[in-house]
């Protein structure tokens, strides 16, 4: 029996190779073969997943969501730079945890981005869950060179809150390896920029956007939708995707030409994951919580879909799960084990989760067996 093991963090928990070892643990000495694939869905965790599958993990320091610097890195592979936001200048990145809805901004992904094109990096994946802020990618797009003007012509500060100010945007200095290097944007979100839909009203709340913020951080996203647009002949701020990571999707695909495709989809391809399936008889998969945000394209609903399309049936072990039977069902899963049905205290399965996780893989080996 071959059992491919694919999780995706247990947040606040276990990263998602320990999550993966734990499972292993459980199963080992039960003679099946185990191929161990964490994965992510391009959050926090990212960059992670691609140096467990063979990636080199390349040190850099950078700016965080509110300037402060940050030991960060980013994963390469032959020419492609697999850059991770969350760990840069995500919410995890936040000083004493504390929520800076109108000044934290995407600047250090900028400089992540620059980094890795100087060391000659001819594709950067952009994987942009996790965000801080609600910038419209300004801040990275100065970090690129690019020059971001308020009325005065003086550079603009950093932040959603500062395009009430913003006036002009100059895209001559960007850095020029821009211009060949090829880019693509993780993202699950199909959101626009600006609108009842966009970064401010959907995704702005949990950054700490308070409703009135939402209105002033909205109307400087349509002023610098306005100004992007002019700068570059085209308007893509309603595209799918442009709300992503606070606007960060809308300068990528505006400014730098990048192609979106789903988080978990372009993180699967990476890690090999399509390989792994070869004569698998089982996937194990799971996250810290199942539930209905799961079913809007996170780790374990990407892997149960791309094993489905190999009729390999997948197994799901999470903290705690919230679907119904027929909810995994329909996305490709044909059980759920929860560490709560053994722990029910949230704190002490979370502090034991690796035990727990290893418990419940050796106990339900014959639950999962296709046989």
């Amino acid at each position: 029996m071959r059992i491919v093991i694919a999780p995706d963090k247990f947040k606040g928990s276990l990263p998602a190779v320990e999550v993966a070892a734990a499972i292993a643990a459980g199963l080992r000495g039960t003679g099946a073969e185990l191929v161990t694939v964490p994965v992510a869905d391009g959050g926090d965790g990212t960059v992670d997943a691609a140096v467990a599958a063979g990636f080199d993990r390349v040190p850099v320091t950078a700016a965080g969501p509110t300037g402060q610097p940050v030991a960060t890195s980013y994963a390469r592979r032959g020419d492609l730079a697999l850059v991770e936001l969350a760990t840069i200048c995500g919410l995890e990145r936040l000083p004493g945890g504390r929520l800076e809805p109108l000044t934290a901004s995407s600047y250090g992904v900028g400089e992540v981005v620059r980094a890795a094109l100087a060391a000659g990096a001819a594709e950067v994946v952009l994987a942009v869950g996790g965000s801080a802020s609600t910038d419209g990618g300004a801040g990275m797009l100065q970090a690129l060179g690019a020059r971001v003007l308020d009325g005065r012509g003086h550079p603009l500060g950093r932040g959603g809150g500062a395009l009430r100010d913003v006036a002009g945007l100059e895209l001559g200095g960007l850095d020029p390896a821009l211009a060949t290097a090829r880019i693509t944007l993780a993202a699950d979100v199909a959101n626009p920029l600006t609108g009842p839909d966009g970064a401010a009203a959907v995704f702005g709340p949990q950054k700490g956007v308070t409703p009135g913020q939402v209105a002033e951080l909205d109307a400087g996203l349509q002023r610098w939708a306005k100004l992007v647009t002019e700068a570059t002949g085209q308007d893509r701020s309603g595209e799918p995707g442009a709300g992503a990571a606070g606007g960060v999707g809308f300068a990528a695909l505006a400014v730098l030409g990048a192609r979106q495709r789903p988080g978990i989809e372009m993180i699967l391809e990476l890690v090999g994951f399509d390989d792994a399936l070869a004569g698998a008889d089982l996937v194990v998969t799971g996250e810290g919580s199942l539930d209905s945000q799961s079913l809007s394209g996170k780790a374990p609903v990407g892997v149960a879909r791309a094993a489905r399309r190999r009729n390999v049936p997948v197994v799901a072990v999470a903290g705690r799960s919230l679907l119904t039977p027929a909810q995994a069902r329909e996305v490709g899963i044909t059980a759920v084990h929860a560490l709560a049905d053994l722990e029910p205290d949230p704190a002490r399965s979370m502090a034991g989760a690796a035990g727990l996780l290893e418990r419940v893989a050796r106990d339900q080996l014959a639950v999962w067996s296709p046989a």
